[in-house]
């Protein structure tokens, strides 16, 4: 099984306590293992980050982490945090896969972390992506009042529901456009047709003065789309 219990992609959800609970369980019940990518767990806005499932039954889940999220994903650093028992065959897979990795960044980042410089750059990219999120809500009030704001307050993206009678594909167009690039949660679904019209939104990369001006053009392509279909 492979799971990111601390923020799902697409659906900004977070595992529920009473979830997570009966994985250990079954976990333990069926001899099975699973990996926990640490998925966005250092982007929560509104609490503490949700603690680590490996750290309450290590010998039945692998942990999975990078700095793709955090620093840039062309660093190409991860890690996994593996239990004892997989360890020597994990080791060689991955010396199979390529031979190794490259030590340069290996020792940057280590220096980078004992240095404390990765909580510094985490707790001001933290105040830094909040104040993006909280002005994408609020311009969501303000300029489509009947979308709803899906997930919990973490990560690098919102996950925005709208009514059902609105049109995916018309929105789509629309916002094309408009010079307005938008994924859909169709791209996610296995099958289509799957669920309510969904929107993630991401904000990591859009400065701040730049985030209500973008509803609003994501607003009016809404209304476009819909006065289209009448």
């Amino acid at each position: 099984m492979v799971l990111t219990p601390a923020h799902q992609h697409p659906t900004g959800a977070v595992l529920a306590g009473d979830r997570r609970t009966a994985l250990l369980a079954w976990l333990r019940a069926r001899g099975a293992i699973a990996i926990e990518d640490d998925y966005d767990a250092e982007y929560r806005y509104d609490r503490a980050a949700v603690g680590a499932l490996q750290g309450r039954q290590p010998d039945r889940i692998v942990y999975a982490g990078s700095a793709s999220k955090t620093l840039a994903p062309a660093l190409r650093l991860g890690w996994l945090v593996v239990p004892s028992s997989l360890l020597d065959v994990v080791t060689d897979e991955k010396d199979l896969a390529d031979c190794g990795t490259a030590r340069i960044e290996q020792h940057a980042f280590a220096n980078f972390l004992a240095r404390g410089e990765l909580d510094r750059h985490l707790r001001r990219m933290r105040a830094r992506y909040r104040r993006r999120r909280d002005l994408l809500v609020a311009a969501l009030a303000d300029a489509l009042p009947e979308a709803t704001v899906r997930g919990i307050a973490a990560g690098l993206h919102a996950t925005v529901q709208l009514p059902d009678d609105h049109d995916l594909q018309a929105i789509l167009q629309q916002a094309r456009r408009r010079r307005i690039d938008l994924t859909t949660m169709r791209d996610f679904w296995a099958q289509p047709g799957g669920g309510p019209p969904t929107l993630p939104l991401g904000y990591a990369q859009v400065s701040e003065h730049a985030i209500p001006t973008a509803v609003r053009e994501l607003a009016e392509a809404t209304r476009a789309a819909r006065a289209g279909r009448r």
